[in-house]
């Protein structure tokens, strides 16, 4: 019987290690070539480039043994989070949002997830994204904040806004008393130093937010990513219409959220119905492909923007100061609705007993209430 020689089966793993290792150098080599070629002439676009060599680089590292599991890992897995939600003291298993029914039927914002929330303009849909985001980090989540609208320092502006009761207006743009100053001071301690990170670069591009989160998430750990919002990112698909280009960024952020193993929320218009404003899968902006990439996608209604009530079950509830949150899909949790506050000063969505939001008078909600639902 041959013996087998470990000496020699050492000496091919190593070797086939190495050949592996100059393979990848190789195409290393043909990159740069590339880039050096490109850089030289002006007749590519620069960020056709810059996503070209993105892809190449993520495609040299796509496809590993380690990735691949058998049924036996999986059924593992699960049993390991059946223990550790058994174990623990906290019914949480993603990050907390600060809203109890929310995190009662999630288990938090949980990692992999792609979030959508989706509202007609100045419904608040930001706002909740900053509420959510200032409630998580207390618990020391770290998150990358991308606005295509708003400064880092109108964010920080909002955010000390929850968390003083003073408007952001006032914080940026009037001189505060004495009194407002100090409640300032006291009231951010917690804000000044939670992970919130921002990327100064300013770009609408997703290849370049792509690069920039896979950045945060290798540089600081970073547990999820919020993006405000989809509809004025710009994508380089040449030839295709904005429906084509909305779906193929909602596939590439779920995707990247599974690969980074991390959680994403990213912001969505929604088309006006004038007839009927109470927010549908069937409104989101320029692509139904939004909501079948997304694992998650939470509505924003604040029906006292035009003077009517809220839809069934809250019929008879107080809107002004309220808002409607409609989990309107939920791959793995099924749906949702219920009220909050909104604090229109400060822009904050604060979690609220349902119980202890008043109702209206019927007089009221037939005012309030002119065309049917």
């Amino acid at each position: 019987m041959k013996v087998c020689d470990y000496s020699s089966m050492t000496n091919l793993y190593s070797h086939t290690c190495r050949l592996n290792d100059l393979s990848t150098r190789r195409k290393f080599i043909d990159l740069g070539i590339y880039l050096q070629s490109k850089g030289q002439s002006e007749r590519d676009d620069i960020l056709d480039i810059s996503s070209y060599a993105g892809q190449f680089l993520e495609n040299i590292y796509s496809f590993s043994e380690n990735n691949i599991s058998s049924i036996k890992d999986a059924v593992k897995s699960v049993y390991k989070i059946v223990e550790d939600n058994k174990s623990s003291k906290t019914v949480l298993t993603g990050s907390p949002t600060g809203f109890q029914k929310i995190d009662k039927k999630t288990g938090g914002l949980q990692k992999s997830d792609l979030i959508i929330i989706a509202a007609e303009t100045s419904q608040g849909k930001t706002s909740l994204a900053l509420s959510i985001l200032n409630n998580t980090v207390k618990h020391g989540t770290k998150v990358s904040v991308y606005s295509l609208e708003m400064k880092k320092e109108q964010l920080a502006a909002r955010l000390m806004s929850m968390e003083s009761g003073i408007s952001s207006s006032q914080i940026l743009y009037s001189p505060l008393d004495d009194w407002q100053f100090e409640r300032l001071d006291k009231t951010i301690n917690g804000l000044y130093n939670s992970s919130i990170l921002f990327d100064d670069r300013s770009t609408s591009n997703i290849d370049t937010i792509i690069n920039s989160i896979r950045a945060m998430v290798s540089k600081y750990q970073i547990d999820g990513v919020v993006i405000d919002y989809l509809q004025i990112l710009s994508v380089n698909m040449k030839g295709s219409n904005k429906e084509q280009q909305m779906a193929d960024v909602a596939r590439r952020l779920k995707n990247l959220a599974k690969e980074l193993d991390i959680w994403i929320i990213a912001l969505s218009q929604l088309n006006r119905d004038s007839q009927n404003p109470v927010p549908s899968l069937n409104r989101l902006r320029d692509s139904g492909q939004i909501a079948e990439a997304a694992d998650v996608v939470i509505f924003v209604y604040r029906p006292e923007i035009y003077l009517r009530s809220f839809p069934d079950p809250y019929k008879d509830k107080e809107t002004e100061g309220y808002a409607l949150i409609d989990v309107a899909k939920g791959r793995n949790i099924g749906l949702l609705k219920m009220l909050c506050k909104f604090d229109k000063e400060t822009t904050h969505f604060i979690d609220v007993y349902e119980s202890d939001i008043p109702t209206k008078s019927t007089s009221v909600i037939k005012q309030s209430n002119p065309l049917p639902f």
